[in-house]
C-alpha cells in the first residue's frame, strides 16, 4: 500500500504551508488526502494566487469538511498521519478537547486515537494561557505540536526558504525524505 497522509488547511493565515505540503508531496511516492475549510478556502483566495480548485488538483482525493462519513472518519482508514497546516485556535480546541463537530476534527481524533502521527502548524500570535493549556492538551494525547516558527542558519534567501524549512521540520516528524532547506552543520 502507498503511504498515505491527510492534510487539513484551516482558516488560519498562512495557508501557504498547507499549499506547499501538498505541492511537495505531489513530487514524492505518496497518497493525499485533503480536506480544507470554509474559512481556510477564504483564506487560499486572500493570501495567495492559487484559487481553491487548483489546490484540491494537488491532492490524490478531497473531502468536504462536513462530510463525517467520509473514509478519513474512520481508525479502519489506515494512513501514516496528518497534517494541518495551519492550524486554527478553534481547530486545537476542537482537536483538544475530543470535539469532533468536522471531518477535520474528527480527522484529528481518529489519528490521536489509533496512535498515527499528528502534526499541528498552530498559528496564531501572541498566545494567551488558554491556547497555551490547548496546546498542551493536544500534546499530552500525542499531537506534535510545529508552530511556523522561521530559523534563520540555514540562511534563507526567500520567504520560501522559510516556509520550506517549517516543511521540512513536519516531513522529518513524518519521515519523509526530502531536501527543502539545509540541516545544521550540512553544507548543500
Amino acid at each position: 500500500m502507498k503511504r498515505r497522509i491527510i492534510i487539513a488547511i484551516t482558516g488560519a493565515s498562512g495557508v501557504i504551508y498547507g499549499i506547499e505540503i501538498l505541492r511537495e508531496l505531489s513530487n514524492k511516492n505518496l497518497e493525499t488526502h485533503l480536506i480544507i475549510s470554509e474559512s481556510g478556502k477564504k483564506n487560499i483566495t486572500l493570501e495567495t494566487d492559487y484559487s481553491v480548485a487548483e489546490v484540491e488538483s494537488m491532492a490524490d482525493k478531497v473531502y468536504d469538511n462536513e462530510d463525517l462519513a467520509a473514509p478519513s472518519a474512520s481508525g479502519s482508514f489506515l494512513t501514516n498521519g496528518m497534517i494541518v497546516a495551519p492550524c486554527t485556535i478553534k481547530t486545537l480546541s476542537g482537536i483538544a478537547n475530543s470535539y469532533s463537530d468536522n471531518l477535520i476534527a474528527r480527522a484529528a481524533d481518529v489519528t490521536l486515537k489509533e496512535k498515527r502521527k499528528l502534526v499541528l502548524l498552530v498559528r496564531e500570535t501572541p498566545l494567551h494561557k488558554g491556547h497555551l493549556n490547548l496546546m498542551s492538551m493536544a500534546a499530552d494525547m500525542g499531537a506534535h505540536i510545529l508552530p511556523p516558527i522561521p530559523s534563520f542558519y540555514h540562511h534563507p534567501k526567500t520567504i520560501e526558504d522559510i516556509i520550506h524549512q517549517t516543511i521540512g521540520k513536519v516531513f522529518d516528524y513524518l519521515e519523509i525524505e526530502h531536501d527543502l532547506f539545509e540541516r545544521w552543520g550540512e553544507k548543500r
